[in-house]
């Protein structure tokens, strides 16, 4: 991938700028030479972004994506040439106790974003991440393709299937001719890990927090599947796509999972027992009773074919690769004076990808 050829100079929004992936994706693009443009509804005190320091490198907004009038403001007056959106209420559990935040910002902050897109009287690629919960789970061992059904138990699942099916819709009613300016896909991507996650209810920033508490953690399900991705394949992933809309018109309107190999897909007591020998001694027990009421999925697994046929791409970084980075991370914000390495991991990364 010559990421650099295509985004250098490149005026790129990216909504959702201050979260977890985003907050990655902003610090890849500033590498790359990118004009980012960020749009988040707030910015926590000790997030990732505030920790890389980078508010100074790039123009970053506050607004709610569900202000369908400040966001076409936005779109207006900096006119992108690349877009990614993350935005997103984005955990699961959360969205049991916040079904209409979840449900507004995840579909209508969504169906906002393409609508301001008709707007735009100029060429614009735009990358819509939903989720791999996207999928209706019925805890099949076979990957879900791009092709199975959509649809979700629970309102975070839900609302990202809803997602996808209103940009499929809007794409097919409105940018579909091969005349339009504005070329549109959805990527899916898996549990997504590595340094400078501080959400409640996910396993690594509560292993941290336990390291750092001197606690035992409580897991809820040792025996879950997850398909554990280091956050910088999926970021690239998201940037290889974009090139591909712009080079390839058959991209326009398709949706693309994101996952590692089948080889990464580890139980969550897989991935404690890795983190311990990448020197991160999180001690945990297993919870008897769980407040969830086993609502979250067992198994999960993606299908990446389609990715590697259409676009090239395959995961670049194992499970062990993936443990060992993250672990690297918050091993040198704990035992470093709150050192951030980010951005050493991210030179690191294209250097391997260019090779």
């Amino acid at each position: 991938m010559k990421l650099k050829k295509t985004f250098f100079g490149k005026k790129i929004l990216i909504t959702g700028h201050t979260g977890f992936k985003g907050s990655w994706l902003t610090a890849l693009l500033i590498e790359l030479g990118a004009k980012v443009i960020g749009v988040s509804i707030d910015s926590k005190k000790n997030s990732h972004f505030e920790q890389l320091k980078i508010k100074n490198k790039i123009v970053d907004l506050r607004a709610d994506i569900r202000n369908l009038k400040m966001l076409k403001k936005i779109i207006n007056l900096h006119k992108p040439e690349f877009i990614f959106h993350l935005a997103a209420q984005s955990l699961i559990l959360k969205s049991f106790s916040e079904p209409i935040d979840t449900w507004t910002t995840n579909v209508i902050g969504t169906l906002n974003l393409v609508e301001c897109l008709k707007l735009l009287n100029k060429k614009c690629f735009v990358v819509i991440i939903t989720s791999d919960k996207c999928y209706l789970n019925i805890e099949s061992k076979k990957g879900y393709r791009e092709t199975d059904r959509l649809g979700g138990l629970d309102p975070y699942s839900a609302s990202k299937a809803s997602a996808e099916m209103v940009v499929s819709s809007e794409i097919n009613s409105f940018f579909k001719s091969k005349y339009s300016n504005i070329k549109i896909a959805t990527a899916r991507a898996g549990n997504v890990i590595g340094g400078g996650d501080w959400a409640d209810f996910r396993i690594i920033p509560d292993c941290i927090k336990a390291i750092q508490a001197k606690k035992v953690l409580d897991i809820r399900n040792p025996k879950a599947t997850r398909p554990w991705q280091h956050v910088l394949d999926p970021i690239c992933a998201y940037l290889n796509l974009a090139q591909a809309l712009k080079s390839k018109k058959r991209i326009n309107g398709e949706s693309f999972n994101f996952g590692p190999t089948k080889y990464s897909n580890k139980t969550v007591k897989d991935l404690l027992h890795e983190m311990k020998l990448n020197y991160l001694p999180v001690k945990f027990k297993i919870k008897k009773k769980s407040n969830t009421k086993d609502k979250e999925a067992k198994l999960l697994h993606l299908n990446c074919n389609k990715a590697k046929r259409m676009l090239g791409w395959e995961s670049k970084l194992n499970f062990k690769e993936t443990i060992k980075l993250t672990s690297e991370w918050y091993s040198a914000y704990l035992h470093l004076k709150n050192k951030i390495i980010t951005m050493n991991q991210i030179k690191n990364f294209l250097k391997d990808i260019k090779k």
